[in-house]
């Protein structure tokens, strides 16, 4: 439990002296009548605890002159009967032993300490406005203590947001985050091969969602707890709707398939495109369109290294997809023209990236306090995913239409310039059509 203890450790070093900080776990959500979603924890909470159950909550004490920093933990008591039905709880006394906590208490006994812990405290970090359930809990807790007030006791007189704090620790990767994240590709990269040579023993014909299976397969059969994200597993022209993900269509001679999907394995996401033939062969305009995409990114690639700003990758993929579309005739004018006006987004209308760890879409500011784009530092972890999407307009040549190609791959960014954690995912145009003979 040693890189939590040090996270909390870090945070509390940011809060200012006497203050307190409060996160709370993710509530369980029902799914219908008698049944919840599979469970998964608040991941700034997660970050900071290691602590998986629901119900419970994370208080940081700093310190001050008079008293020593302080990690309390609150969650659910032992209860033999709930755990023949639902499994194992540390319970307060396990949890403070296995997870490093000062102290740990009975969930229900979180308001009294509450109360206790705000009396005299320089300020209150808390994720404000939030939910209406938390800013009422956080109410009764400043009213209790100012119900105290002619003891001498004081309420705290500043509230801070917590999220930005634990936000800007979370954007910067340790070794122990690195491992898992590698990992997680590594698995990811397998099951989208694993796609790969499903499709080319079955052939066209196959459905979106027999391919959604052989990825949860994979990933599931290597340890990864959860998909990461809901999969797209797009064929034909449903490759050209962004976040299509219903993967009911039944696949075609002649179509290109594209599989957006990545695992989550501890708590951390992997998030990989691959697009490939579903026959097993490019045809000549999908091959165009791709080596277009591939060498977009590889141009992305050379704009990630510390120092760099963040929006550089975009820019360098970008100036290559529009130089290709005026190659391809997809679009007409200068380069110039087409970068300055943005025609280039008829084909290609997102972003090359984002942050990427224990959210798919991670947190942590991409401009700076003056609105620039943020510059590049080692332990940033992004994805790399430019992408071209064609549907049939006036204009736009026919051999084109319905092909939608994005290729994404997650970097971390270190001292020399990036690791690539996603490269066992097959990527080429050779490496595809070989491994699907």
């Amino acid at each position: 439990m040693k890189p939590y203890a040090e996270r909390r450790a870090r945070l509390l070093a940011r809060m200012e002296p006497g203050s307190v900080a409060v996160i709370g776990t993710a509530p369980e959500v029902a799914r219908n009548a008698d049944t919840e979603y599979p469970y998964r924890h608040d991941s700034s909470f997660y970050y900071l605890t290691g602590f998986t159950e629901p119900e419970a909550v994370l208080v940081l004490v700093a310190p001050r002159a008079s008293a020593a920093a302080q990690s309390i933990l609150f969650c659910r008591e032992k209860h033999p009967e709930s755990e023949i039905w639902d499994g194992y709880r540390h319970g307060p006394q396990a949890a403070r032993d296995a997870f490093g906590f000062d102290f740990a208490f009975p969930i229900g006994a979180l308001d009294e300490h509450m109360v206790r812990q705000l009396s005299n405290a320089s300020a209150l970090y808390a994720g404000l406005a939030r939910s209406a359930e938390a800013s009422e809990q956080q109410r009764r807790w400043l009213e209790g203590v100012r119900k105290l007030a002619r003891s001498g006791v004081c309420a705290p007189p500043v509230l801070r947001d917590l999220p930005p704090l634990v936000d800007e620790m979370r954007l910067f990767k340790d070794e122990h985050e690195r491992a898992v994240m590698l990992r997680a590709g590594e698995i990811s990269g397998a099951a989208h091969a694993r796609a790969m040579r499903f499709a080319g023993r079955a052939g066209p014909g196959i459905f979106e969602y027999e391919l959604e299976a052989e990825l949860l397969h994979e990933f599931r059969r290597n340890g990864a707890q959860f998909p990461a994200y809901t999969p797209i597993v797009a064929s034909g022209a449903n490759a050209c709707v962004l976040h299509y993900n219903a993967n009911n269509r039944r696949t075609e001679r002649g179509d290109l398939v594209l599989i957006d999907a990545g695992c989550e394995l501890d708590g951390y996401a992997s998030d990989i495109t691959r697009t490939f033939p579903v026959n097993g062969r490019f045809s000549a305009p999908q091959r165009a369109l791709y080596e277009l995409v591939l060498a977009a990114q590889q141009a992305a690639f050379g704009a990630i290294a510390p120092g760099r700003h963040y929006h550089d990758a975009h820019d360098a993929a970008v100036r290559v997809l529009a130089q290709g579309m005026l190659d391809l005739g997809l679009l007409q004018g200068s380069l110039e023209e087409v970068l300055a006006e943005k025609h280039y987004t008829q084909f290609y209308m997102h972003g090359t990236g984002h942050w990427i760890g224990m959210d798919v879409h991670d947190v942590g500011l991409y401009r700076d306090s003056e609105g620039a784009s943020r510059l590049l530092q080692p332990g940033m972890a992004m994805t790399v995913e430019p992408g071209i999407y064609v549907r049939p307009a006036a204009g736009v040549p026919e051999q084109f239409w319905n092909i939608g190609i994005r290729i994404e791959d997650d970097v971390l960014v270190n001292a020399s310039g990036f690791e690539l954690l996603t490269g066992s995912a097959p990527k080429t145009i050779a490496e595809i059509e070989a491994l699907m003979k």
